[in-house]
């Protein structure tokens, strides 16, 4: 509270003169001395007496005097507490209170000048980031000797010159808001203060461009609009939290580190009505997607983006903004998280909702990866990659019943993710069984297994590339399902090209007259041409898998065929019409029958025998739904 004014008294109300001892008079000496000391600084910075003193600062012109000047005046006020305290009617006193106020006035207009003329030193970033600055220049001075690299060096110095002066600016702003606060002049001290920094900040929120959005306005943006300003805003949540509010704060905190009370006074009205504008954007942005009624998938990306800015900064939300005034802050922050975490949960139910109701009528070319499978495990991938923030945004809802998911989809184990992993292991059986259901449109069985065997193998080499994705579902997971490929590969050997390899004789020393090695070479000659014919087309996109599978068939097919075309030709060339008989009879050699199966699954080729047909019932394997 701002000292009292003596006022004049009346002569009926005066009092005795007072008699004082020989100490008290010589108390008295001491106090006038302070007061005509405190008068011979504070009148020379006299802001109604000179015009030059109008337009200089004191800080600036002499640094020494100007911390005189602040030291007298908070004598001169010890000074007045004791007059007070001991004759209320004193002249003195009047001339002190006069005194007090042509310094406050002084102290106003530094304190003004100084803000406003040194916003490059106060600026938030420079302030948030002098600790670090301090920490720099000190292992500087230590790893790069001045010889060896004067560019950093000149780099440092330059450091080193912001720091100090943003210090020193900061120094005398403390020193002339304590002088103001214990004289009884905070409120003056915290006007100017509020009506600077408060500019400021909102200058720094709206070049962050965050603005206000309603709920009918963001209904109306499309969603390349709303993911622009969703790509701002993170954007304006990093620079805010590091430097913007912080650097603010950090200044506040120092400013008034005197008194509790009016640094929370002054930060909340600095901060509080930007920070709510800035923390209630992604509750805009969640009700935006969920009255939508066909988001695009990749938005849910962008929600968990700001889940994880909000979720990320958490810490330093609950800092910065830890005074009761600035609660509202937390609180918009807080409700923000719930409506993207309910949002999010939601798009996951229709993610999955999606995978169930394809009902596309694409048959890819040659039994390839149908995009389909394409499409949603780049999904899960990029959904994997959220696994931190996903476990708690999921925390609340039930998971998949386990007992619906057949063991080979799951690694079982105690981790605090496996609920997570039961989500991702259930989302991609329910691509699975839709695969499944897709691999009837091809009309040859073998196909059929191809296709199964290029979709699943697709999973799971996203699954291996995936380190998120592979750390949930775990090694057992990965190596059932490698197992389950080698199946459905196997049934796709078995099925295109076990015929032709059953046209060869089963032993080596079998007898056998001129007319059936005829009949073998012939029904072998057809089978394989018949085989060739509709596997040409066949497609095995990684080449990995593609090159395993030609190797298979070629080890178990080009050997045998050798063996019996070395052996058994000569039979061929002995009978009736040689030579000539024998290239009608014997078509392939083994080294052509190699050529062609080397040229396989590049789907080059083209045949009429993958086409759409009605669900068939050829393959005997086993189906889970």
């Amino acid at each position: 509270m701002r000292n009292l004014c003596c006022v004049a008294k009346t002569s009926s109300d005066r009092q005795p003169p007072l008699t004082l001892t020989p100490s008290q008079s010589l108390e008295l000496a001491a106090v006038y001395r302070i007061i005509e000391s405190a008068a011979d600084v504070i009148e020379r910075w006299n802001t109604e007496t000179s015009t030059n003193v109008k337009i200089t600062s004191m800080f600036y012109e002499n640094k020494e005097e100007a911390m005189l000047f602040i030291h007298r005046v908070k004598d001169l006020q010890k000074t007045m507490d004791l007059l007070a305290s001991q004759d209320a009617n004193s002249e003195r006193l009047v001339r002190a209170q006069r005194l007090m106020e042509i310094a406050m006035k002084r102290l106003q207009k530094e304190f003004y000048q100084i803000l406003s003329m040194n916003r490059a030193y106060l600026d938030p970033e420079s302030v948030s980031t002098r600790s670090s600055l301090t920490s720099e220049r000190s292992s500087s001075y230590l790893d790069f000797p001045e010889d060896e690299d004067s560019s950093h060096t000149a780099g440092v110095d330059s450091i080193v010159e912001v720091e100090e002066a943003s210090s020193n600016v900061m120094m005398d702003l403390r020193s002339i808001a304590e002088c103001m606060i214990v004289s009884g002049y905070a409120k003056e001290c915290i006007s100017i203060y509020k009506s600077i920094r408060k500019s400021i900040v909102d200058e720094g929120v709206y070049r962050l461009e965050v603005e206000k959005t309603s709920k009918a306005k963001a209904k109306r943006m499309s969603w390349e609009e709303m993911e622009l300003k969703i790509r701002s805003w993170l954007e304006a949540v990093r620079v805010s939290m590091e430097t913007l509010f912080k650097g603010e704060k950090i200044l506040c905190d120092h400013v008034f580190e005197a008194s509790d009370s009016v640094r929370e006074s002054c930060f909340s009205e600095i901060s509080r009505e930007g920070a709510i504008l800035l923390f209630s954007f992604p509750e805009t942005v969640a009700f935006r997607a969920s009255k939508n009624k066909n988001p695009p998938p990749e938005i849910i990306f962008r929600l968990l983006d700001m889940y994880t800015s909000v979720a990320g900064n958490w810490r330093a939300i609950e800092s910065i903004f830890s005074f009761e005034s600035t609660s509202v802050v937390r609180s918009q922050a807080l409700k923000s998280l719930v409506s993207l975490s309910e949002s999010i949960r939601s798009l996951l139910l229709d993610f999955e909702s999606r995978i169930h109701k394809d009902s596309s009528k694409v048959v890819v070319h040659g039994g390839g990866v149908h995009p389909l499978t394409l499409s949603v495990v780049d999904h899960i991938s990029l959904l994997a990659d959220y696994s931190d923030v996903l476990v708690d945004i999921l925390a609340g809802s039930p998971p998949p019943d386990r007992s619906l998911i057949p063991e080979s989809y799951l690694n079982v184990s105690d981790s605090s993710d496996d609920s997570l992993a039961t989500r991702f292991a259930w989302l991609i059986l329910v691509l699975l069984c839709k695969i499944d259901r897709k691999a009837n449109r091809y009309k040859d069985c073998s196909v059929q297994y191809l296709f199964l065997t290029n979709n699943l193998h697709h999973v799971v080499s996203r699954v291996r590339s995936s380190s998120n994705l592979k750390r949930l579902l775990g090694d057992v997971w990965v190596k059932k399902h490698v197992a389950k490929i080698k199946q459905f590969s196997d049934s796709y050997k078995r099925l295109a090209w076990g015929p032709v390899l059953a046209t060869l004789p089963e032993s080596r020393g079998m007898e056998m007259s001129a007319e059936e090695v005829k009949e073998r070479f012939e029904n072998f000659s057809e089978g394989f041409e018949r085989a060739y014919g509709k596997q040409c087309a066949c497609v095995v996109p990684d080449i990995e898998l593609r090159d395993e599978i030609k190797l298979s068939i070629a080890r178990k097919l080009v050997p045998v065929y050798r063996e019996f075309y070395n052996t058994r030709r000569s039979v061929i060339l002995a009978g009736e019409g040689g030579v000539r008989n024998l290239s009608s009879v014997v078509r392939f050699t083994p080294e052509d029958i190699e050529n062609h199966l080397s040229d396989l699954f590049s789907g080059e080729g083209i045949s009429g025998n993958s086409s759409v047909s009605s669900p068939s019932s050829c393959r005997s394997r086993q189906s889970t739904s």
